[in-house]
């Protein structure tokens, strides 16, 4: 009979699990939260700590930094600018959503309060923070934090900028990405932090984080100015985001066009490539060719050989001899001139005196 009721029990909370949406295998597991563990909470620079995490999504890239400007709190109030990036390290986690990775201790650009911040590359964003202190390092206080400030977007988005000889020979195309907002709470906003996201065709945009240098009363506006950049070469459609408070609040649309100096180059470097080395190769051919065999050069035109060639006048530095040619009399030409001497054709004999008395 017991057995029968605890059944019974157990079939009407896992009937309960599935209408409110949470997993059979308990509640517990819904709310854990991701943890970080450090090995030390204080090192010098040169030095390394080991991170431990755990409750993190499994099979996950986790990007681990030591950054200034932050409390687990607070977070990291200068976005990744405030860390050391250079010397972060990647991990990823287990199966179980755990991981342990060893950290070089570097300085922060900004001073302490300092943390290890822990954050997810791929998948769902989460992100933790540990308190570390990096012996040596200056330590300055926090700002005030300002409650009541919220930024909307007044304008448009727009890019401003065009490109240049350089872009359409491959070089980054950059634009300057332009809008205005206001400050629609109850306190002022100091130095707000924007990401700007640039996406190609259907692929994920790639965040970079500006922060704005100044600060926005309740009440009024401010025109904003970020810089955009892509990679070389880079044309076709994009797409421009910008992201505030982790929400996506005005995109844009950005035509690349191509950069065809980079065609026209292969092109020419196609052409001019073989004919230097055709024209390399048949002076090569020429030159190792024998000499009986080597073809004669043809006399310039206007000159001869020496033997019976004629120069140009001033060539030698002296006038050219004259061609002798055999004379012709005026009176007539050479078809009308005077034939051979006419002869007699008789029979001649030996002239023999005669004497008298001959008949």
């Amino acid at each position: 009979m017991r057995r029968g009721v605890l059944r019974g029990v157990v079939a009407l909370l896992a009937l309960a699990a599935v209408l409110l949406g949470l997993p059979v295998g308990g509640v517990a597991s819904a709310a854990e939260r991701p943890v970080v563990t450090l090995s030390d909470s204080q090192a010098g620079t040169g030095g390394t700590i080991t991170v431990s995490g755990k409750g993190w999504p499994a099979r996950t890239l986790l990007m681990v930094l030591v950054c200034g400007r932050a409390t687990p709190a607070r977070g990291v109030l200068g976005g990744t600018n405030s860390c050391a990036n250079a010397d972060g390290r990647a991990v990823t986690t287990d199966a179980d959503g755990r991981f342990s990775r060893r950290l070089p201790v570097t300085e922060p650009p900004v001073p302490c309060p300092c943390v290890v911040h822990v954050a997810t590359a791929t998948g769902a964003k989460e992100k933790a923070d540990a308190v570390f202190q990096v012996a040596g390092h200056p330590v300055e206080a926090l700002p005030e934090e300002t409650a009541g400030g919220r930024l909307s977007v007044l304008s448009d988005l727009r890019l401003e900028g065009s490109g240049g000889l350089l872009t359409w020979f491959g070089a980054p195309p950059r634009r300057t990405l332009v809008l205005t907002v206001g400050n629609a709470g109850t306190g002022s906003v100091r130095d707000p932090v924007f990401q700007v996201g640039t996406a190609h065709g259907v692929f994920a945009p790639q965040w970079d984080e500006h922060r704005w240098r100044g600060t926005i009363a309740p009440g009024q506006k401010a025109r904003i100015e970020l810089p955009v950049e892509l990679a070389a070469g880079a044309h076709g459609d994009y797409t421009v985001s910008l992201k505030y408070g982790g929400k996506v609040v005005a995109e844009q649309p950005w035509r690349v066009g191509r950069p065809w100096g980079v065609t026209l180059f292969w092109l020419l470097l196609c052409v001019v490539v073989p004919t230097a080395v055709f024209r390399i190769g048949m002076a090569v051919v020429d030159r190792v060719r024998p000499p009986g065999q080597r073809p004669r050069r043809r006399p310039r035109q206007g000159r001869r050989p020496r033997h019976g060639r004629l120069t140009r006048p001033g060539a030698t530095g002296r006038p050219p001899r004259p061609v002798s040619t055999p004379a012709v009399l005026p009176w007539f030409s050479p078809d009308t001139g005077p034939g051979p001497a006419p002869h007699d054709d008789r029979p001649t004999s030996p002239t023999t005196p005669t004497g008298k008395g001959t008949p």
